[in-house]
């Protein structure tokens, strides 16, 4: 039989849990988006980094290690990064706690994510590559 009583509403300590809970969790997928937006910038300056590679004898200008570096550093923290979120979000997902609320991903949804996964670990296969490759390429051996 069901109880009469009214339904408790949770304590102001457990709102304010949940609350801030979200505003975390929030803030961590929007770095994510940023991290997946920042890779477009990343293969944009590959690009023009081969193009200009390609022209004219070895490239000077964002090849220069000033450059180089820098952007194989960042490269590598925002798929790193990025790694790291997709398994913090599956870990939550696969919480018993969570079961509850989660829902099934869409179509659209695993796409996106298997992109990430693909374009995180291809920037990881390329950054290695540069670094075992470039002292071949430029005699820096």
């Amino acid at each position: 039989m069901h109880s009469s009583e009214p339904e408790k509403s949770p304590s102001k300590p457990a709102r304010l849990l949940l609350t801030w809970g979200s505003l975390a969790l929030a803030a961590a997928e929007s770095i994510c988006v940023a991290a997946v937006g920042l890779s477009g910038m990343r293969v944009a300056l590959g690009l023009t980094s081969l193009l200009a590679a390609g022209a004219g004898g070895p490239a000077r200008g964002f090849h220069s290690n000033a450059i180089r570096i820098p952007l194989l550093t960042i490269g590598t923290v925002g798929a790193l990064l990025s790694l790291l979120l997709l398994w913090n979000e599956e870990r939550l997902r696969r919480n018993p706690a969570a079961a509850w609320r989660v829902r099934p991903l869409t179509a659209t949804q695993r796409r996106r994510r298997w992109f990430q996964y693909g374009a995180a670990i291809l920037t990881l296969v390329l950054v290695a590559l540069e670094l075992l490759t470039h002292p071949w390429f430029h005699h820096e051996l």
